[in-house]
């Protein structure tokens, strides 16, 4: 990657420079090509390479691309002059020929920094001694239920959020392949619709130690309370209580604050239901505007469930989107109240199995 991503980045901005002088493309447009571009190869870390080049690429030289409609007005706004102040370096006499300041089109730069920031993001994920996090996401498709398996690639130690009892042999199977040495099957809450593969892997890879909060009932190696934290390697999960959904829900937020992993308590364009399990929307409203849209913007947001195909959110985008937790609490409470779902389908033979199978050791039917 090291070689193949300045490389990437030499070639785009050729392409960029071509295109916009040679070709009379508008570097606006052409940059935003580039950026959506960029959005759809974020699995593909030696790209951002490249793109992280292009977005600090200055404009092409030259006249205004004449095909470019809004380039005979003004396709580049020159900076107005500030006023200095006395002695300041500011005032002293620009050298000859030089360029005065430019302002790129501002949604060609409002995208560039959504650039820098998702790159240095995805960057620090997957490589580097920064912070070398290893993330695997993995879905069950009867429940609808995300496992996350979270290892600190030096020291191999790892945690695995939400295991659901059928998929706990995929799950160790992975963890065998990738080297890694289990230290907790860690759930979020007592789930209704699954039971939990915490006590399943506690066999499969011994030293495995069960966790769930001690506000949920349920039995576990370890218990767990607002504001413990759970240390794998370098890496450590805060957690943060977020009741509502149940009493013992918890959201578990990496320790530099740049994911967030919320359960049943905040999914992606929703939440979890408030209708048993002791459950209480005025609560849960409360839980997530307090412990979860108080984390920075861009942290990621992985839920335990999604049933429309999503993958991954962020605390903006859930703050300003989420059509209920965007709304008063009392029209929350309102909603929440007259869903009208029905019943989960396990929620009779999971919910008591998961009162003890964080310690009994179960086998897949």
């Amino acid at each position: 990657m090291s070689v193949l991503g300045p490389l990437l980045g030499f070639l785009l901005l050729f392409l960029h420079e071509y295109v916009c002088v040679s070709l009379s493309v508008c570097p606006s447009h052409f940059q935003r090509l580039l950026f959506s571009v960029f959005f759809r190869c974020q699995s593909f870390p030696a790209l951002h390479f490249g793109f992280l080049g292009l977005a600090l690429a200055p404009a092409p030289r030259g006249p205004p691309p004449a095909l470019c409609p809004q380039a005979s007005v003004a396709p580049l706004r020159r900076a107005p002059p500030r006023p200095a102040l006395p002695g300041s370096v500011s005032e002293r006499p620009a050298p000859a020929g030089a360029r005065p300041p430019l302002i790129a089109d501002p949604a060609v730069g409002a995208m560039a920094g959504s650039v820098l920031r998702v790159a240095r993001r995805q960057l620090s994920q997957h490589g580097g001694s920064g912070a070398p996090i290893l993330l695997r996401q993995m879905f069950e498709p009867v429940s609808c239920t995300y496992t996350y398996l979270l290892g600190d690639r030096e020291s191999r130690e790892a945690v695995l959020i939400d295991p659901v009892l059928e998929t706990a042999p995929r799950d160790a199977q992975l963890i065998k392949e990738l080297g890694l040495r289990l230290l907790y099957a860690v759930n979020t809450h007592c789930h209704a619709d699954h039971i939990t593969g915490s006590g399943l892997l506690r066999s499969l890879l011994p030293g495995c130690q069960s966790v769930i909060s001690r506000l949920s009932g349920a039995q576990a190696d370890l218990h767990i309370e607002d504001g413990d934290s759970i240390r794998f390697g370098r890496f450590a999960l805060e957690t943060r209580a977020s009741p509502g959904h149940t009493p013992g829900c918890v959201t578990f937020v990496l320790n530099d604050h740049s994911m967030a992993f919320t359960g049943d308590a905040l999914l992606i364009r929703g939440c979890g239901r408030t209708d048993f399990q002791q459950g209480c929307a005025k609560t849960l409203y409360h839980s997530v505007h307090e412990k979860i849209f108080t984390l920075p913007g861009d942290c990621l947001i992985y839920p335990a469930h999604d049933y429309h195909g999503f993958t991954v959110s962020t605390v903006e985008e859930e703050r300003t989107l989420n059509p209920r937790l965007t709304r008063s609490c009392e029209e929350f409470v309102k909603i929440m109240d007259n869903l009208n779902l029905p019943k989960p389908q396990q929620i009779d033979f999971a919910v008591p199995a998961n009162m003890r199978c964080g310690v009994q050791t179960l086998t897949p039917a």
